[in-house]
């Protein structure tokens, strides 16, 4: 009996992380409602390269990254790329995402996740956590924006070279890279 339910747990754990997002493969469309109640139809994302960023309000560490987030998404916008910023967190409500976007200056909107359904579709963990998705709509790129919390001691800028790596028709030499950042707080279900 004790083993029918470990190999039962494991095919259901199995079957989870199946669903969630995997480099190379493709992300099936979702709809979010902006913080400021505008509502947005993700239902494709062919033919434009797309940065999902999972974000939050309370995170110090996602806060750390609020101008390099800014600071990416001037630099690639002009370049045609797409950008969808979102909160998954179940203890930031939306009227808060909105102020806390509006005390930063976020360059760009910021969507609610309300019930995790994205961040679940994802398997995003933390905030900051980035998913580049190119014009095809395939993974090419998950994890962090760049390798240190600390701006003045990065080494690698990992969404940036996924970025320039894709726009240039190239393979993502660092496909996948190690997000770190505070626990997304999911809705218990």
């Amino acid at each position: 009996m004790h083993r029918l339910l470990s190999l039962g747990l494991s095919l259901a754990l199995a079957a989870t992380l199946a669903a969630e997002v995997q480099v190379g493969g493709t992300v099936a469309g979702f709809k979010l409602t902006e913080v400021n109640g505008k509502a947005a139809d993700f239902a494709s994302f062919q033919g434009a390269t797309t940065v999902v960023t999972f974000v939050a309000t309370k995170c110090p560490i996602s806060n750390d990254y609020n101008d390099r987030m800014n600071a990416v998404y001037t630099d690639y916008s002009a370049k045609g790329v797409k950008f969808i910023f979102i909160n998954s967190n179940s203890a930031e409500p939306a009227a808060e995402v909105a102020e806390h976007a509006k005390q930063v200056n976020f360059a760009f909107p910021v969507y609610k996740d309300e019930n995790n359904v994205v961040a679940d579709q994802f398997g995003a963990q933390v905030t900051p956590e980035s998913f580049v998705i190119d014009k095809g709509g395939a993974v090419r790129y998950h994890g962090y924006v760049d390798d240190s919390r600390n701006a003045s001691r990065i080494q690698f800028q990992g969404l940036r070279a996924a970025l320039d790596a894709v726009l240039a028709g190239r393979p993502v030499e660092k496909a996948e890279t190690k997000a770190f950042g505070c626990t997304i707080k999911r809705v218990k279900k």
